[in-house]
């Protein structure tokens, strides 16, 4: 299940797997044993940019990563925002850009991470400038970008096919393995 909760965060009882009956049938989550709090653990809604800039896309590489992968612009929704808000905000806090009109691209599942992700269009003017997060970025015609196999590579596949080019698909890279020597 989760390794976010361990305790409750009620009653500080250790959490315990419990199967119960739940509107869906039964269903085994954490629980409390004492005060009986459920771990929901639903999806987390993640915003998600394909940031546009005088016909050109932004992929940025973040400053965590290994490889040297560039995608979307993400971020967290933040309480009190609508997603159209909390994507500008991102945009403008990741690459000081300013988001002029935003569409809807489509909303994909990211079931490795436990995930939603909700992928706006942004049209964008200014000058980039990344947040320390961000280590680097490449502006690329439509034409020329790769899509990978989940999440946001998904998202920027219908992009591609809403403006009649056909995406190319490349497998992200995985981290060497340690060596034997």
């Amino acid at each position: 299940m989760s390794g976010h909760f361990r305790y409750c965060p009620q009653c500080a009882t250790a959490l315990a797997e419990r199967v119960e009956q739940e509107d869906g049938g039964p269903k085994s989550r954490l629980r409390c044993p004492a005060c009986g709090w459920t771990h929901w653990n639903n999806p987390t809604p993640v915003l998600a940019a394909i940031v546009e800039v005088d016909g050109r896309v932004l992929l940025a590489r973040n400053a965590a990563w290994t490889h040297r992968m560039f995608a979307l612009i993400t971020g967290f929704m933040e309480a009190g925002e609508t997603p159209e808000e909390g994507i500008a905000r991102e945009i403008a806090e990741e690459t000081n850009l300013v988001a002029d009109e935003l569409k809807l691209v489509g909303v994909h599942e990211f079931l490795r991470m436990n995930q939603v992700i909700i992928t706006y269009h942004a049209r964008c003017h200014g000058e980039v400038k990344l947040s320390p997060e961000l280590v680097e970025y490449k502006m690329y015609a439509p034409e020329d970008i790769k899509c990978w196999r989940a999440g946001t590579g998904l998202a920027l596949a219908d992009w591609l096919r809403g403006r009649g080019i056909e995406p190319e698909f490349v497998d992200i890279p995985r981290p060497a393995s340690p060596s034997a020597d």
